[in-house]
């Protein structure tokens, strides 16, 4: 019976060990060092935050673990500045914070609430910035409560410019906008995929980068090819937008030679979450296998 009991500590603590992740063992003493070439990261919180939402807030994106910060708050006035036709008097929540990197590192966007960010991912996030001319950064999202996450691409381009010292192109930022609403509006109306519909704007903008077309037929015609190459089908009103938002970032005053290697690093991204959820898939089904065989094991035991 002793023998029986052993065996049942055993398999116990090898379960115990199967669940808990191993950097659960080993303590990070590393100290966050202040960075004196790029700055340090600036957390901007939407301003009609109340007081428990910003406390909220600043505990997702883990503004006590920085060794300094800078905080500043986006509003209705800002939106007004970055996008054209907008309404000064729009409520912001989500909030955003933004870490520089050094030249060539390419954008890094973790939305920290995915539950509470309800239409934008992260690759469209990215999408939208590198159309507004915003590169090499760290970026987390957070929202309090569920918003679809547009404010936050507001906060990002005031951050961006607080710590560059930049000022972004307000052509771009208005583009980069639209682009968000037309990704969102997609996904939700053809029912594609968000992580497809993202897909699909980054394969159009690397094409258009590739082949600078120059005329609107001529984009048309890497739209329609892209459409059919990842099987997408869209109305024809879904599909009209999408040609006349990329018709417009054909036009813009970007380094599409600089550009295409940024686009490349978000279908990288793309592919390795793919990749990890099979990997996932697999670790979870194996997980499952070992409390069946379990069970049944321990049953044995007592038969």
């Amino acid at each position: 019976m002793k023998t029986k009991w052993m065996k049942m500590l055993a398999i116990v603590v090898l379960a115990l060990g199967v669940m808990t992740p191993a950097s659960g063992f080993a303590a990070d003493n590393s100290k966050k060092a202040i960075d004196e070439k790029l700055g340090v990261p600036i957390v901007v919180y939407g301003a009609n935050l109340s007081a428990d939402e910003k406390e909220s807030v600043k505990k997702s994106l883990k503004v006590k673990d920085e060794p300094e910060i800078e905080e500043i708050t986006v509003s209705g006035s800002d939106l007004v500045k970055y996008i054209k036709d907008s309404n000064s008097s729009s409520r912001m929540y989500s909030s955003a914070k933004i870490t520089r990197k050094d030249a060539g590192k390419g954008l890094v966007i973790e939305i920290v609430t995915p539950e509470n960010i309800t239409q934008v991912t992260a690759e469209m996030y990215a999408n939208a910035m590198l159309t507004a001319g915003i590169e090499d950064a760290t970026v987390q999202v957070a929202a309090p409560k569920a918003v679809t996450g547009h404010s936050a691409l507001v906060g990002i381009y005031k951050a961006y410019e607080v710590t560059t010292g930049e000022t972004l192109d307000m052509e771009r930022t208005d583009v980069a906008n639209e682009e968000l609403s037309v990704a969102t509006s997609i996904a939700e109306s053809s029912g594609v995929e968000d992580a497809k519909v993202a897909e699909l704007l980054t394969e159009i903008k690397k094409e258009i980068a590739e082949l600078n077309p120059t005329s609107r037929e001529e984009v048309q015609q890497i739209v329609e090819g892209q459409l059919s190459k990842l099987d997408i089908k869209l109305s024809e009103q879904d599909r009209q937008l999408l040609v006349d938002l990329m018709d417009k970032i054909s036009k813009l005053d970007i380094d599409f030679s600089k550009w295409s290697e940024q686009l490349d690093d978000i279908s990288n991204t793309l592919k390795e979450k793919f990749d990890a959820l099979m990997e996932n898939e697999g670790f979870w089904a194996s997980v499952k296998n070992f409390f069946a065989n379990l069970k049944e094991t321990v049953s044995s035991w007592f038969n």
